[in-house]
């Protein structure tokens, strides 16, 4: 394995155990308050927490043409993507979300095949079902399907929409990771997110009066502040490294995550379908980045 291909799989293998920490702070916070109001806090904590590594090195000036490219990926993925995810969430189960935002690496995969920036092959493909199929099992017990009425499939429509939004941002930011450093570069999109998000938290009343949570509710918000700018600049990291399919493919971990963690913090019980999906996300894992897996199929 290449230095290049450890830091990838190490800064992945990160993103992903953070996402699912995240979202088990963020269960337990978000009754406190409200979607827009926590993301704002979330990644306004998020974006503090880069400001001194980057304060520390070699200051990188963006070209002026750039600084919307660079923006906008920042706002579709803390701003689009979050409030697509919690309006879907709205109507159906969070089991159920975790599956449906599971499709990121598929469609990541096919956007990045569709733009000739990756080859679609049968080892990455037969990855991201993998890990798919591991989500579902992971969340087996909590991915109740809903009937199909409009607003139920309104709720199926944005979560899908959601991931497909991750999946864009994935892509385009890769020739500007080449460009400029990945810290760099989480600044500034994280900033251009939080100066999205001022408008639908103020519309929640944000801004009105200080924002009140409960002690450990506090250490939640920070903890998710915490792993918001660790683990987008380690997402960054790994897209600079990594093709976008195989860095999407680390947010399986998420969910897996989030249930082990209710399990350890929660008593939740482990059942046999979790350790199947478990296993079947890190044979996704290992699949999709072995040596011949971006190796086009076919002649």
């Amino acid at each position: 394995m290449s230095r290049t291909e450890f830091i990838a799989i190490l800064a992945g293998t990160i993103t992903g155990v953070l996402v699912g920490a995240a979202m088990v702070a963020t269960r337990y916070v978000i009754n406190q308050t409200d979607p827009a109001s926590l993301a704002l806090l979330r990644y306004g904590i998020g974006t503090l927490g880069l400001i001194p590594p980057v304060l520390l090195i070699r200051r990188v000036r963006f070209e002026r043409r750039d600084l919307l490219p660079i923006a906008l990926p920042g706002i579709g993925q803390f701003g689009i993507l979050i409030a697509l995810l919690n309006y879907g969430l709205q109507f159906i189960g969070s089991g159920l979300g975790a599956l449906l935002f599971a499709t990121f690496p598929i469609l990541t995969m096919i956007l990045a095949a569709a733009l000739r920036l990756e080859a679609l092959t049968i080892a990455k493909t037969a990855g991201a079902m993998l890990t798919v199929a591991g989500v579902g099992l992971a969340v087996s017990d909590n991915a109740v399907l809903p009937d199909l009425s409009t607003g139920n499939l309104l709720g199926v429509i944005a979560v899908l929409a959601s991931a497909f939004t991750g999946a864009v941002c994935s892509v385009f930011y890769r020739p500007y990771l080449e460009k400029y450093p990945p810290l760099q570069v989480s600044v500034f999109a994280m900033l251009a997110s939080v100066m999205f998000l001022i408008l639908p938290a103020a519309a929640e009343g944000f801004f009105l009066k200080l924002p009140v949570f409960t002690t450990l509710g506090w250490a939640a918000v920070l903890f998710i502040g915490f792993c918001s700018s660790l683990g987008y600049y380690t997402w960054l990291l790994a897209l600079k490294h990594a093709t976008p399919t195989r860095v999407a493919l680390f947010l399986a971990l998420g969910p897996v995550t989030a249930t082990a963690l209710g399990a350890a913090l929660l008593g939740e019980p482990v059942t046999l379908l979790f350790l199947a999906g478990l296993a079947a996300v890190i044979a996704g894992l290992w699949l999709a980045h072995m040596p011949q897996a971006d190796r086009a199929s076919g002649p």
